[in-house]
């Protein structure tokens, strides 16, 4: 397949589709929320299309808005089983050895049940003809073949230009006004097209979740995707084009999900990537870090005050409890603070910052006037070594932690890998944890 060339092209009418923060869909509404349409419009764009995925599996395959086609063939065509952390057990979950991931799950489940419960009782027929397990079902398909971009508005339509071009002849012809007036009429339409489509969705920030047939069937990528999908304008459909330098015969067609990290891999499409350049690793916020093994480590002691402005600046993070409160953000939930350590770019900058004023000398301390901010930029040898000496024994008793050592998690992964029916949770487990150890291990060598 040569660069440029387009490989599928699907109408806009046969996607399923949800406008976030609000969407209006008549037949969603009619069909399952007669009584309450606002319980399917305040939802969440992925129930939104949990909603729109079980109304044409479960309630009507006909799709009338694409002229009565059969939505069945492609329903029956998508998975029905889902092997993500969602279904693990706890203590397979214990086994990835990595809290971020545990909380994250723990908390995608207590939002997809009270999503469902919101529904079921919103005086609606939803909750007797959709299950809790059909909700998932569809909430699981939404978050693996779902993509996403910033709403431009609807596809191109020629009528309301034709409409101008005609009523402009007309309107000259008759000799009703001048040619600066004629102008003048036909500019305002145009501009309120171009405000329609264009700028009023970026100002608003509507974002648009879409389903595409065919499309979604693309496996991903993070580096090097042979293929790119693109919503056609002046087509109202959405494609699938290949990319440089081209697809060769027998090869699979790769596109990008966007710049994933393992953790959202594993949790919402059941597979982890070998050496992720989005890959991310949260370390304990600050306030768990061993400030005593810290001292020894760079040979500096923590002065008074610097933990106190350090907590009110909110770089200590806070300490972690699920029970709290359920945020809707799930994806490796990070709502306690904790430190982020990324493949591209190493540790934040935040942390460093935080580090600089946590071991500085009573001199340095006073010289910066006993402000965090004064710590942004380094502000001598002598503390910028202390606080990376810091940072690095932090993330090396992280790695310490773990109950099973590098090593040992390569032997297990080659052994489970070789044998025939091995369940694929083991091997998902056991890959998922040696590639954040590998990242926090190469952060730990650039940490000198």
């Amino acid at each position: 397949l040569s660069p440029q060339s387009i490989v599928i092209q699907v109408p806009t009418k046969l996607t399923l589709s949800v406008e976030s923060p609000s969407d209006y869909n008549k037949v969603m509404e009619q069909g399952l929320f007669a009584s309450n349409p606002k319980a399917y419009r305040n939802a969440p764009w992925w129930a939104a299309l949990s909603i729109q995925l079980n109304y044409f599996d479960k309630v009507n395959s006909i799709n009338e808005r694409a002229g009565g086609v059969s939505m069945k063939p492609w329903m029956e065509s998508l998975p029905r089983v889902y092997d993500t952390p969602f279904h693990w057990s706890d203590s397979a979950l214990a086994e990835l050895q990595y809290r971020p991931m545990v909380e994250a799950v723990t908390l995608q489940k207590r939002l997809w049940k009270k999503q469902y419960d919101s529904l079921a009782s919103s005086g609606s027929v939803f909750g007797s003809l959709i299950t809790y397990e059909d909700f998932v079902w569809g909430c699981e398909t939404a978050r693996s073949r779902a993509f996403s971009g910033a709403y431009s508005g609807s596809a191109f339509n020629p009528i309301p230009y034709a409409t101008v071009a005609a009523l402009v002849a007309v309107y000259l012809g008759l000799g009703l006004g001048t040619v600066e007036q004629a102008a003048n009429g036909a500019a305002l339409v145009v501009c309120g097209s171009i405000l329609k489509d264009f700028v009023f969705p970026k100002l608003l920030k509507v974002q648009k979740y879409v389903i595409c047939p065919l499309i979604d069937m693309a496996n991903h990528v993070g580096v090097g995707a042979s293929g790119n999908v693109a919503f056609e304008y002046f087509a109202d459909g959405f494609s699938l084009s290949v990319l440089e330098p081209g697809v060769s015969q027998g090869s699979e067609m790769f596109i990008q999900y966007g710049p994933r990290n393992n953790d959202q891999l594993l949790q919402y499409y059941g597979f982890v990537e070998t050496n992720n350049v989005h890959d991310v690793y949260i370390l304990p916020p600050l306030r768990e870090w061993d400030i005593a093994a810290l001292e020894e480590a760079c040979g500096r002691k923590v002065g008074p005050g610097r933990l106190e402005k350090l907590d009110r600046a909110g770089l200590l993070g806070r300490s972690s409890d699920i029970d709290s409160s359920i945020s809707g953000n799930t994806e490796a939930a990070n709502d306690i603070g904790g430190v982020v350590l990324t493949r591209a770019s190493g540790i934040d900058p935040a942390v460093i910052q935080a580090l600089r004023a946590l071991v500085s000398s009573d001199q340095e301390w006073e010289d910066a006037g006993e402000a965090i901010g004064n710590f942004a930029a380094e502000v001598s040898p002598e503390n910028e070594r202390a606080a990376r000496l810091a940072v690095r024994r932090a993330m090396e008793l992280e790695l310490e932690s773990k109950p099973t050592n590098m090593d040992e998690d390569k032997g297990l992964l080659k052994v489970l890998e070789s044998r025939n029916g091995v369940d694929v949770e083991e091997i998902l487990t056991v890959r998922y944890r040696l590639e954040k150890k590998k990242l926090l291990q190469e952060a730990i060598g650039n940490m000198r």
